[in-house]
């Protein structure tokens, strides 16, 4: 637990889950996370604070990985990705110096 604060760190990123899973199920986010204080025994407002707070930009929850893990799993789809790329090009390449010789 932090330093003022009435709940650890596993419950916190453990409610915001368990709002992003229950998002569906509710004709509401409010709905939401008013289900989930009930079960987790805590002020609405709680929960809904701490969602909040673990959205990304695209207003999408962040599934409550850090920063540093998400930077790391955006790095390894982007080598991924590169990899097909570089195939490609090697075979491009290499058709194209064909290209190049007469014909026997």
């Amino acid at each position: 637990m932090d330093k003022g604060t009435r709940h650890p760190k596993g419950v916190r990123e453990r409610a915001v889950r368990m709002v992003e899973g229950h998002q569906d199920e509710c004709p509401s986010r409010r709905a939401a996370t008013n289900s989930i204080a009930g079960k987790l025994g805590m002020a609405p407002e709680t929960p809904r604070r701490w969602a909040r707070k673990a959205q990304d930009p695209s207003g999408s929850l962040v599934s409550g990985l850090k920063n540093a893990e998400r930077i790391k799993e955006l790095e390894r789809e982007n080598r991924e990705l590169k990899r097909p790329n570089e195939i490609l090009k090697s075979a491009a390449s290499f058709f194209a110096a064909g290209l190049d010789r007469p014909p026997r």
